[in-house]
Parts: structure tokens; sequence; C-alpha cells
């Protein structure tokens, strides 16, 4: 399922000795997703969706998408993405945006919940997710509770590109397979800590999982 338009977008990533990564993204036709049939979207358990298409035409597939779940009753999540696009929005336009599509989980690293004031966004429907490098994540519920689940020691770390989506992937597989919140975190961490140690956003399967994939 693809649309076709435009130019290829183009992410200009740069790694220092650390691994850390920093990223120049050009979304070229990725901003320009529309009209996007519900067949695409139904039927689905779980729409990760991404804070970079609340602007322009994908707002709109975003909305639908969200919609569209939510009917289904499949879980909506939605990674806070950049800095600078809630530096772009405003705080308080973000959280907006973020409060109509009605995510069931939301993912931040601890700069982006700080600019956003994301934890705020914590209520009896939302349970706001913040990663915070080799630090414990933090997990935030309604009524301002919360709770830290620790990052296990990564050796070697040679490239973080991919350690946010690999980490919600983790998470969201956990979730789907009936874990609680904090046992799918730790099961983010332990998706995340495998990419972490290859180069690029890249993940080699185990013998276990390429088993699987024949089967």
């Amino acid at each position: 399922m693809v649309q076709r338009q435009g130019r290829t977008g183009t992410i200009v990533i740069l790694v220092d000795a650390s691994g850390e990564r920093t990223m120049f993204p050009d979304r070229a036709a990725a901003a320009q997703l529309s009209d996007v049939p519900d067949s695409w979207i139904s039927g689905a358990e779980a729409i990760h969706l991404s804070a970079y298409s609340l602007a322009g035409p994908t707002w709109s597939v975003l909305r639908q998408a969200a919609d569209l779940a939510h009917a289904e009753g499949a879980i909506v999540t939605l990674d806070a993405s950049s800095v600078a696009l809630i530096d772009s929005f405003g705080p308080a336009t973000f959280r907006a945006l973020i409060r109509t599509l009605q995510p069931r989980y939301v993912f931040a690293n601890g700069t982006e919940a700080d600019t956003g004031s994301l934890r705020e966004l914590a209520t009896p429907r939302t349970t706001v997710v913040v990663k915070n490098g080799m630090e414990p994540t933090e997990v935030h519920f309604a009524a301002n509770r919360s709770a830290t689940v620790r990052v296990p020691p990564v050796e070697d770390v040679r490239d973080t590109t991919g350690a946010g989506d690999a980490f919600a992937a983790g998470f969201l597989s956990a979730v789907l397979n009936n874990a609680d919140d904090l046992e799918a975190v730790e099961a983010g961490h332990n998706l995340a800590s495998r990419v972490l140690t290859e180069p690029g956003a890249t993940l080699t399967m185990t013998t276990d999982e390429k088993g699987a994939v024949r089967d």
C-alpha cells in the first residue's frame, strides 16, 4: 500500500563517538500523505502515529486513523517526535492536538516532555511514557500517579538511531500480549537495547525469530 507523488524524503544522521545521533530530516513526500482508504487502517490492533504528521495534509490522515481505531477498539499511540516540532506549534497547541487524537499512550524523551509539558497529558485514558536515555523511564498515569522502570545497562552502544522506534515496537507488542504498562516498558527496553549495539536503525534477528518468520 503506497502513494506515489513528490520527491523522496531524506534524513541526514550524524552519530558521535558515544553513539548519540542527531537527525536533520526532510520529509518531502512523507508530508503529502492524504486520502488514505479506510481499508489501509481497518483491522489493525494498534495504530502508531508520529507527531510529525500533526501539520499539513497529513493531519487529516491522523484524525482518520485515530477515529477508525477508536471505533474498532484498537490502541492508538503517538510519538512526540521532535523538540523543534513542539517549538514550531507551541507547547499548548501541541498538547491540544494530541488530546484531539485521544491516544492511549504518548511516547516522548525527557527533553520533549519538558519542552511540551507532555506529562500533563496523563489522564484516565492516556498514559505518558518518558524515556531518559540510560536513566529510568517514567510512566505517568492519571491523578499524578507515576512509576519508573530501570533501564538495563547496555555495553558497546554503537548507534542510538532507531532505538526509540524499537522501544515503541517492543512496548506495543507486549501490550498486545496482555502485559501491563511496566512490563511493556521492560519489553521496550529489551528491544531497544539490541538496536543500540548495531550500526544504523537495524536489528539482527535471533535464531528463534528467524524460525518464527519461516513458520
